[in-house]
Formats: structure tokens, sequence, C-alpha cells
């Protein structure tokens, strides 16, 4: 009930003021099984550049499949006699 009588005098849901309540608890690292506001930033960042790699990579699959395949034998104009 004391959640409740706060969030009013707050003007906020209950269930925000609860989740705002357990974040600081977990940030505070009284509360286990919770990430910390600093693991939430770096999981979004590591995301992030998860996706860029991945965009990255296939950009470089498909620009390799346009490039030409390297030989072991001289072609023609390659200084071969």
């Amino acid at each position: 009930m004391q959640i409740k009588r706060r969030a009013v005098d707050l003007g906020v849901h209950p269930e925000a003021l609860r989740t705002w309540i357990r974040q600081a608890e977990a940030d505070a690292g009284e509360r286990g099984g919770r990430l910390t506001t600093g693991e939430r930033e770096e999981l979004a960042a590591l995301r992030r550049e998860n996706v860029q790699l991945k965009r990255a990579n296939e950009v470089l699959r498909t620009a390799s499949a346009f490039s030409p395949r390297s030989s072991t034998r001289p072609g023609p104009g390659d200084g071969a006699p």
C-alpha cells in the first residue's frame, strides 16, 4: 500500500514507481537477478555494435563475390613468357 500512496503523491503509475525502486536496488547491489543500469547500457551498446559488425560482414561478403579470384598461375599480361 505504501508504494501506491507514494505513486499517487508523485503522480505516476504504481508499477512505474515499483520498477524504479527495483532498478535502484539493483544499481545499489541490493537486488540480484537484475542488470544494473550500467550493465543495461553496456548490453545495448554491444548489441548495436553487433548489428554494425553483421552489416559490415555482409557488405564484405557481397563485395568478395564481385572481386576476381586470385590464382597461383600467371595469366596473360602478368609478365609470364
